[in-house]
């Protein structure tokens, strides 16, 4: 789910349905300036209107983000909000251009920021969103309550055998999530020497799906996954340690033979959106909340089927203690 860099979920969890959350939505992806002038909201960066159009990436946790601040943005301060599903590299360009006015949740994308922030200056740092976002690999917990050992890296051969499933070619099965994901898994299997095979489910959708039939039936898995996610809620799920992540370790990516990092995920906003977007812009810039907060809205989408604007209205109406310092 990364593109350029060791850490994120690039459109990841990404495949699952997305939020229609406002008004209108757009499609974009990785196909182009072009395009991305003919899908892109007629309402980015409109002179004079009082319109807000926010990026939004196709995991749930992303859609909890702009659900929230939109319906706040909508009902608080008296915006129309408008929502365009973009895939994470496809998105800086796109607000870069004041095709959106800004992204709410970042995993790192250092080109990007040394092209956009540091070197054009058509993109303007939001400030963190509050949660700690980290990718590694996890087994059942009630499979590692059984196995402890299997939760270093190195013990994980001797249970190739009963990882193995159809799709993962007699080997042990890591799943990830879709193919447009851009994980580091592959090259870690590789060096690290271990006999499994990366297995895509598809999509964020499909790979939850998966990962419930499994809990289900009580079988072992290794799945690609990450935090926050609220998955973890329902299936418990334990963290496999691989080789300690420093500094550098994953910069070249065909040679990466150690774990995800933490990462801070982050906002930005369009340069011109930032000096001008009067009361929206601020409030983008206060939106920081926790990853149990961004859970609670996530779960509502997920589990409970609420709409986007539901979940945020029923989050909104029980935690105004938390946003009113926003709208302020």
């Amino acid at each position: 789910m990364r593109d350029a860099h060791p850490l994120r979920p690039l459109s990841r969890r990404r495949g699952a349905a997305v939020l229609a959350a406002v008004t209108g939505l757009a499609v974009l992806t990785g196909c182009g300036a072009a395009d991305m002038t003919r899908q892109s909201s007629p309402y980015a960066a409109a002179q004079g209107a009082k319109t807000v159009t926010l990026s939004v990436q196709s995991w749930v946790g992303a859609q909890a983000n702009t659900a929230v601040a939109s319906y706040l943005l909508e009902h608080e301060l008296g915006y129309r909000v408008d929502t365009v599903q973009v895939d994470e590299v496809p998105a800086w360009d796109a607000l870069s251009q004041g095709r959106v006015d800004a992204i709410l949740e970042d995993w790192g994308h250092p080109e990007q920021e040394k092209r956009y922030v540091e070197g054009k200056k058509t993109i303007t740092p939001g400030g963190d969103l509050g949660v700690t976002g980290h990718i590694g690999w996890f087994v059942p917990t009630y499979f590692a309550e059984a196995h402890p050992d299997v939760t270093d890296w190195k013990n994980l051969d001797k249970y190739a055998d009963q990882l193995r499933t159809p799709e993962s070619r007699g080997k042990g099965q890591l799943m990830d999530g879709s193919p447009s994901y851009v994980t580091n898994d592959k090259a870690l299997v590789k060096n690290l020497g271990l006999d499994f095979e990366v297995v895509f489910a598809g999509s964020e959708a499909a790979q939850i799906t998966q990962i419930k039939q499994f809990a289900k039936e009580h079988k072992p898995f290794l799945t690609y996954w990450y935090e926050p996610q609220w998955l973890f809620e329902r299936v418990p799920m334990t963290e496999v340690k691989l080789p300690e992540y420093t500094e550098g370790c994953a910069d070249d990516p065909q040679k990466v033979a150690c774990a995800y990092p933490q990462t801070p995920l982050q906002k930005y906003l369009n340069t011109r959106f930032a000096e001008s977007g009067g009361k929206a812009a601020a409030f983008l810039k206060k939106f920081h909340w926790s990853k149990e907060q961004q859970n609670e809205v996530s779960l509502m989408i997920a589990e409970e089927k609420l709409s986007p604007q539901q979940a945020a209205k029923k989050w909104v109406e029980n935690h105004e203690d938390v946003w009113k310092p926003w709208v302020e």
